[in-house]
């Protein structure tokens, strides 16, 4: 049996065979002076050479694989989310109109009241409202906390106020949920009025939940600012105030609004939090006090009650798409802005 010295030996011997191959030398003779040279370099440089071609051709192949299992995973989701989605409309009698500006959702209505009725107007209005109820709150929080973290006290806002935002993102769902369930809930009820579970406890809620992604990203953009940017405004005698709200945060602006789209995303999306203390009720709000639904909640709700292939079922699946259209042409428009702030600064 070889020992580990004796195979370490044929492994180096298969590699400079390998490597005087690719360069059509000689074998190599250590007996020989003139054979550490090859091609009038030393053969040292050509193996370090080989290799890290090697290195860089296996490292390029690996990314693109990676690259384009990405892209296919991404264009399998969009491909069966739309098949599912378009089915809803295919033979049923219903149209895209009536679908989403309709007004009744009541999928098992029987025949002899009328049949089932898919609008989903009411969710689309409650995801909004709510969503942006919560950026309403969340984006002057997250960008002032930013500025006093990166501008006006870097080093207390970076020990210790940044950690204490971040605390945020480690809590789940469900206890954001329970928290306004147990005591914003009861409080509007008490002393704002309604019932309590409303738009304005969503939007609460959803608020704190979206405050770290914002005020993270945001504190990136504004470190990314080039100091020469506040070092020109000061020989100019601007005033730090006006050195932060003139300069650094116009130029910070892209990034900015890449932490609002992330932060957006995460409000779509949620669905937990925000099914405790909305309401669940597929009503247009009036107010930010009455009940409502999302389109993610009025998902999580319904699926259990479908059977795969049945009329609802494929309604709540165009639900989805239109949740996905919505996501991926708000995302489009945050980039166009995002190129506007590029090419001013």
């Amino acid at each position: 049996m070889w020992d580990i010295k004796q195979w370490k030996e044929l492994g180096r011997k298969l590699m400079r065979s390998r490597f005087e191959k690719s360069l059509d030398v000689a074998p190599y003779d250590p007996l020989k002076d003139e054979d550490e040279m090859a091609q009038g370099v030393l053969r040292g440089d050509y193996e370090v050479q080989y290799w890290n071609e090697a290195k860089a051709k296996f490292g390029h192949a690996i990314t693109l694989i990676c690259v384009v299992l990405v892209m296919v995973v991404a264009t399998c989701i969009i491909l069966f989310i739309s098949q599912k989605g378009i089915s809803t409309f295919i033979g049923t009698g219903i149209s895209v109109k009536d679908f989403l500006f309709g007004t009744v959702w009541y999928p098992d209505r029987p025949m002899d009241q009328g049949g089932p009725s898919f609008g989903i107007l009411p969710f689309i209005v409650g995801s909004f409202s709510v969503s942006m109820l919560a950026l309403l709150v969340a984006v002057p929080l997250g960008v002032a906390t930013a500025i006093f973290i990166t501008e006006i006290n870097p080093s207390f806002g970076g020990k210790v106020l940044r950690p204490c935002t971040e605390l945020f993102v480690g809590i789940p769902s469900v206890v954001y949920g329970w928290i306004g369930l147990s005591v914003l809930v009861p409080f509007i009820r008490n002393y704002v009025g309604g019932l309590g579970f409303s738009i304005l406890a969503g939007g609460i809620v959803l608020s704190f939940m979206i405050l770290p992604t914002i005020t993270s990203v945001t504190c990136d953009a504004l470190a990314a600012v080039p100091n020469s940017y506040r070092e020109a405004a000061y020989s100019l005698g601007a005033t730090r105030w006006q050195v932060i709200s003139r300069v650094s945060t116009p130029a910070a602006g892209s990034g900015i609004l890449t932490g609002v789209v992330l932060a957006m995303g995460r409000a779509f999306g949620e669905t937990l939090a925000v099914q405790m203390v909305i309401g669940n009720v597929p009503i247009i709000p009036r107010s930010l006090l009455d009940p409502g639904i999302t389109l993610t909640t009025g998902i999580t709700m319904d699926m259990v009650n479908t059977v795969n292939g049945s009329l609802w079922n494929s309604a709540l699946w165009s639900m989805a798409l239109v949740l996905l259209i919505l996501s991926l042409c708000f995302m489009g428009l945050v980039k166009l802005i995002g190129k506007r702030y590029r090419s001013q600064y």
